[in-house]
């Protein structure tokens, strides 16, 4: 059996995730447990002048209060040092933590939050990109100057990162272009909004914490801990629980080290629930809103000959993991297109908003929302059907793209092919229907990883991985790797995960890698078990160990069915003896190099590694009366490789494609004019639902690509995320007329396009 011949997917998590008998981080009780509540400032902006603890400290049932006093002093995040725990004597958005509190129960936790006296003095907000970036707008970091980042990065005041990407000659090309077109596009920050809130439980045992939480990065949190109340890494354990998805949301460090402080000083275990406000207020891991101007010249034969582009980025009031977001939106604006002149200026701004971060392909879908509708009114000016010019323009196997990659063989072209042929043929559009086609692509990411694996005397095998789980099943898939290395039936891999005190190293559930890096080092660990057993049939069967087969629980000699030996009778020789047990490691790719390319302000993320494709062509109905938009159905082909696990990756599509379809027209953050969100609730954030799910009809293009995942697989779970808003926008602007141009396209957005009443920027006029 090859992975590629899978059986009905099992998931090894589950029967307890089915059941209800699976336990999250919001189900755990300790003894003695105490329960966390955070005071928040109210406003988006302003000076702290006066914080009084007294009256919480003095409640029956407190046990623990703390601020920024009781913590070490340590700026931190990634790339650019600018956040402390708790608020230092500014805050810069109405989720930002100024104290926290422990306590007997979680009401006498909030109530003694809320009696937190905190006096602070308004400062400006600045709440929009153009505004912060504008000449003498107020400072969101009036230090910023102060804060320690990384070589490389190019900052200015409310300017966080700047990046350019610079080929050839734009200016001249665009001049002697036969038509050139301009847009400019405008996308809401919008949430990830997983089902299950961020929970939190820490217990101190001596100088060594314990900490079980929800989070997609276990090393990340366990970094941050360490870093913050400046402990070493023996001394901190993460544990993640089962998890109930996270989209991005979960990523990077969060508030592991608030609630171990916590426990710490009350000498006793804390928990912390977030409410659903809290979920969408206070986490630094949003969408982040965006604007894209894009100017694109053409030839007399609606080829692309230059590019011009500025992108801005909402980065909230600090940074995440957003330092290579400049360079990541100037590359989905750019395309997976043949272009020899481009010039793309990308800048994250400093802005009184949540943090963004990386949200389930950030930048891409709305990027790609952008590029896709401007890529339709470009086909439009040259005469030419959506599906025909991008034909003439995509990149394709050993072409160059936008910044000078050459690519090995892909499948752009062939997936453009596959959905608009299924879409084609899907029958005939009624009145206010219409098709609308986009493309996408995507990054794969290539880090370091680790596995352990022994195999018990039973002949079972514990596969110990750094790998997390949030809900894409690419952590179950390791087990089919493993089996099919050893020969042996996937039931009898077990798994071990989730855990920093058990599990070597793994970049966690973030960037689509789990299966690529972590399935490298499963198929390296369990491939020295194999070698193990080949060596030890080999001693019983009197044959060399390369002649020794493992296949269906036996090992066998080539050519010699009948000489052979359990693998389970292997395993208890061994266990007498030397122990089969193993670890393997996840050899880094090289990254492809450019030519005639400069990166202004780099982060890596010029040179795609083994990039995926993607084309979806959304079929919409549009009510031109109300601007109510429903899609129908949506045809998407990708290729991301060799599929190891076809029911996980049709169940990726899916999922990717519905979260795409609520990022396309209901799902945006509405501020006010003081900087605090003005839907911040489930209720008034308009979720999709499964009556909202459109059909869908997914092709897969395999191409297995080398120097890449495991047998030339590739990352997927963003990729379905990329290209779906595009193609419902371009389905609509073929019923209504014109491009929608701001995001999410509300049902008040396609009326005011549909009856010419938008304003420039897309707003409702």
């Amino acid at each position: 059996m090859t992975v590629t011949e899978l059986p009905p997917f099992v998931r090894a998590d589950g029967p307890d995730k089915v059941s209800g008998s699976g336990r999250y981080t919001a189900d755990l009780t300790l003894t003695g447990m105490l329960h966390a509540a955070f005071r928040y400032p109210d406003v988006a902006h302003g000076r702290i002048t006066r914080i009084d603890t007294s009256a919480a400290e003095a409640m029956p049932g407190v046990l623990a209060v703390m601020t920024d006093a009781d913590v070490p002093d340590v700026h931190y995040t990634w790339a650019v040092a600018d956040r402390t725990l708790f608020a230092r004597d500014i805050v810069r958005f109405e989720g930002e933590v100024i104290a926290a509190v422990a306590a007997i129960s979680p009401e006498i936790a909030k109530a003694a939050a809320a009696a937190i006296e905190v006096d602070i003095e308004p400062l400006p907000v600045v709440n929009d990109i153009e505004e912060a970036l504008a000449e003498g707008a107020p400072l969101v970091h009036e230090d910023w100057a102060s804060h320690t980042a990384d070589d490389g990065i190019i900052r200015d005041g409310n300017l966080a990162i700047y990046s350019a990407l610079q080929r050839g000659d734009a200016d001249a090309a665009m001049a002697s272009a036969a038509t050139v077109v301009s847009s400019r596009y405008v996308a809401d920050a919008s949430h990830a909004a997983p089902i299950e809130p961020r929970a939190i439980v820490a217990q101190w045992e001596g100088e060594k914490v314990t900490i079980w939480t929800s989070t997609q990065v276990p090393y990340d949190a366990r970094d941050g801990v360490c870093e913050t109340l400046q402990l070493p890494a023996s001394q901190v354990r993460i544990i993640v629980p089962h998890l109930g998805g996270g989209f991005g949301g979960k990523c990077g460090f969060h508030f592991e080290a608030h609630i171990a402080a916590l426990a710490r000083k009350a000498k006793r275990p804390v928990k912390l629930v977030f409410s659903r406000w809290e979920e969408f207020v206070a986490p630094d891991r949003r969408r982040e809103g965006m604007i894209v101007e894009l100017t694109t010249g053409l030839d007399a034969d609606g080829r692309i000959v230059a590019r011009k582009g500025w992108v801005g980025i909402d980065n909230g009031a600090y940074m995440a993991d957003c330092a290579f977001f400049p360079q990541l939106a100037a590359m989905h604006v750019a395309g997976p297109y043949n272009i020899d002149h481009l010039s793309i200026d990308a800048k994250l701004a400093y802005t009184n908003h949540q943090p963004s971060g990386s949200v389930r392909a950030p930048t891409a879908p709305q990027g790609c929302w952008a590029l896709e509708s401007h890529t339709d009114e470009l086909a439009a000016a040259a005469g030419l059907s959506p599906v025909e010019f991008r034909r003439r323009n995509l990149v394709d196997t050993g072409t160059t793209g936008p910044m000078g990659q050459t690519f090995d063989e892909i499948g752009a072209l062939r997936v453009l092919e596959a959905a608009h042929a299924a879409a084609e043929g899907s029958g005939p559009l009624a009145e206010n229907e219409a098709l609308g086609l986009a493309v996408g692509w995507w990054p794969s990411f290539a880090v370091p990883a680790g596995a352990y694996a022994k195999m018990h005397g039973d002949g079972s095998v514990q596969l110990i991985t750094g790998a997390q789980e949030c809900g894409t099943g690419a952590v179950m898939t390791l087990r089919y790797l493993a089996a099919e290395e050893l020969g042996i039936d996937v039931e009898k891999i077990q798994l071990v995960y989730q855990d920093t005190g058990a599990a070597p190293f793994g970049p966690g559930a973030t960037g689509s890698q789990t299966l690529l890096n972590h399935g490298r080092a499963v198929e390296t660990a369990t491939r020295d078990i194999a070698e193990q057993l080949r060596e030890l049939a080999a001693e019983q069967l009197e044959a060399a160990p390369g002649d020794i087969v493992l296949a269906d629980g036996v090992a066998s000699v080539a050519g010699t069915p009948t000489a052979s030996i359990a693998i389970d009778e292997l395993a208890g020789i061994a266990a007498g003896g030397n122990l089969l047990i193993s670890s393997g490691t996840a050899d880094v790719p090289e990254y492809p190099t450019l030519e005639g390319s400069h990166c202004v302000g780099d982060q890596g993320m010029a040179a795609w590694l083994a990039p995926q494709f993607s084309c979806h062509v959304a079929k919409v109905r549009v009510d031109r009366d109300t601007g109510v938009t429903r899609v129908l159905d949506v045809f998407a082909a990708h290729d991301n490789g060799t599929i190891l696990n076809p029911i996980g990756a049709h169940g990726q599509v899916e999922g990717g494609i519905l979260m795409g379809v609520g990022q396309a027209l209901t799902e945006g953050t509405q501020y006010g004019d003081d900087g605090t969100q003005l839907n911040a609730g489930l209720l008034e954030y308009k979720l999709q639902t499964i009556a909202d799910a459109p059909n869908i009809h997914t092709t897969f293009i395999e191409i297995p690509t080398a120097n890449a995942g495991p047998k030339g697989s590739k990352g997927l779970a963003e990729a379905p995320n990329v290209a779906t808003a595009a193609a419902i926008a371009n389905g609509i602007a073929q019923v209504v007329g014109a491009h929608v141009t701001q995001l999410p396209m509300t049902a008040e957005r396609v009326w005011d396009t549909a009856n010419g009443t938008a304003d420039q920027n897309g707003a409702s006029a």
